[in-house]
């Protein structure tokens, strides 16, 4: 069988993005960000991210095809995120996908958000081969998995328990005066601080915790600490807090799902989700890495942001292992569980 041209769709949260992929090649990649219509809020407005997909969808749809250089009853098979994410974002998404499978007589894949974000390296890094662990650091999500197969096989391993590592970064960039989506702020600032300026506290890292949540987060009380300690510093240097804040998020992130290799016996880490962008992270994990001896899988940039790519890339990813298409009859899910790799009901 060739390589199957896969068209994703996702539109779970302010990211329309359409992407067009043959096998683990991508010809098309096109988003549709409504983040500046948030910006004013500190915050994505659920109602404006669903307007917003309405007017993008099929102008993005359209480029895509163009990109690609294909028509759309070319492809094989059309992927949707169903969840988890915002339910007006996500349906957006869903009734479009759903119209174009009937149309065009494709088979529909319904798949998750969390596992296209694992599944996008393939792309950048080619297929996988071996079992492996995905840290995954986004808006929402902060997550240890085990990978032993992306299209049926995913394990949690640890998760937040509070706080996700993007929105402790979108919560502190308020704290000092910085602008949303908090993260690419914060990274551009800390890059003139000193991370080692300032202490701040590493959740769940004590001995105790670790024997408990050997792999789970908590940035909860980081974000209090920091939020404090500008508080009482009227006048501190803000790109030493910056930079010394990401350390303790990124410290915590390098070495828990480090921990997970060495306790799995599994030789390689992939890290993906928005905040897999970071520099220090991206930096502080290749080092570690090489020290270990571990072989380090992080996807471009422009990858790791939510986009149609990814879905793709899972889409195709199903199909290769011969997995069942989604019946038409399935509905979006906010709360998907990681496990739920695709929708067969």
């Amino acid at each position: 069988m060739s390589e199957p041209l896969v068209l994703g769709i996702e539109t779970s949260c302010d990211e329309t993005g359409i992407g067009i992929v043959r096998g683990n090649t991508l010809l098309a990649n096109v988003i549709a960000s409504s983040v500046s219509q948030h910006a004013e809020f500190g915050g994505v407005v659920p109602e404006v991210a669903s307007r917003a997909h309405l007017s993008a969808i099929i102008p993005a749809l359209n480029e895509a095809c163009s990109q690609a250089g294909i028509k759309l009853n070319d492809v094989d098979a059309i992927a949707v995120t169903h969840g988890p994410g915002l339910v007006g974002s996500l349906l957006v998404g869903v009734a479009t996908a759903k119209g174009l499978a009937v149309s065009l007589n494709k088979p529909i894949y319904a798949v998750n958000h969390l596992a296209a974000h694992v599944s996008v390296d393939q792309i950048e890094h080619g297929e996988f081969t071996e079992p492996l662990i995905a840290l995954l650091v986004s808006g929402g999500h902060s997550s240890v998995l085990k990978v032993g197969n992306i299209a049926s096989d995913i394990t949690p391993l640890g998760a937040t328990l509070d706080d996700a590592a993007g929105e402790a970064f979108d919560k502190i960039a308020r704290v000092l005066g910085l602008g949303f989506p908090g993260g690419p702020e914060i990274d551009a600032l800390a890059k003139t601080g000193n991370k080692d300026a300032i202490e701040f506290p590493r959740g769940l890292s004590k001995s105790t915790d670790l024997a408990r949540y050997p792999y789970d987060f908590s940035f909860s009380g980081l974000k209090t600490a920091v939020a404090r300690w500008v508080q009482s510093n009227p006048s501190a240097n803000l790109a030493d807090v910056a930079a010394s804040f990401q350390e303790a998020v990124v410290e915590v992130l390098v070495t828990k799902s480090m921990a997970a290799c060495k306790d799995s016996g599994i030789e390689t880490l992939l890290i993906g989700g928005g905040v897999a962008a970071n520099s220090r992270l991206r930096q502080m994990a290749q080092e570690k890495a090489t020290e270990r001896g571990l072989q380090l899988r992080i996807p471009r940039a422009g990858l790791c942001t939510d986009n149609g790519a990814m879905v793709a890339s899972l889409g195709a990813s199903l199909l290769r292992e011969g997995i069942q298409p989604s019946k038409l009859q399935f509905s979006v899910d906010s709360g998907l569980d990681v496990q739920e790799i695709s929708d067969r009901v």
